[in-house]
């Protein structure tokens, strides 16, 4: 816990401030989606089905986004409730949104979960903006989308 904290009070001001709103912001998502169906939270967040235009980024707005990627992983780690990939992703996508930088939220499916003992498909969804992956790269490979949602 002390080292967890000697970590958190190294981090810069921008760092502190990101993590923080990542926190809190898992914390809100994840109650949302226990509260109401994902269709309704998806209406709420106005992503168009279609592609939408994206311009290429400006370096610092590419920087503000993998920094926004990396506190929402990061602060993802130490919820005490359970940060799933679609939590991340849902608070990555706010984070991004608020900060004037568009991307595409992907959602894939796979039936490894029939051969895992499961009851048929798994999930993941994972988060891009300007063609780099902002949350749920690892494994996104092994799933096929099913959909993808873009904003502007």
């Amino acid at each position: 816990m002390i080292r967890r904290l000697r970590k958190f009070f190294a981090l810069d001001r921008q760092q502190k401030k990101l993590f923080i709103q990542a926190f809190f912001l898992l914390g809100w998502v994840r109650i949302s989606l226990l509260r109401k169906p994902f269709k309704v939270l998806l209406a709420k967040l106005d992503l168009h089905r279609e592609s939408v235009l994206q311009p290429p980024l400006e370096p610092s707005a590419r920087e503000e986004a993998r920094s926004i990627g990396w506190a929402v992983r990061t602060a993802a780690s130490f919820t005490p409730w359970n940060s799933t990939c679609l939590v991340q992703v849902l608070a990555a996508q706010s984070m991004l949104r608020k900060q004037g930088i568009a991307g595409v939220l992907y959602l894939g499916v796979t039936n490894d979960g029939a051969e895992q003992g499961s009851s048929g498909f798994l999930a993941h969804a994972w988060l891009m903006s300007n063609g780099e992956f902002i949350t749920g790269e690892a494994g996104h490979e092994q799933y096929t989308v099913i959909s993808s949602l873009s904003w502007s």
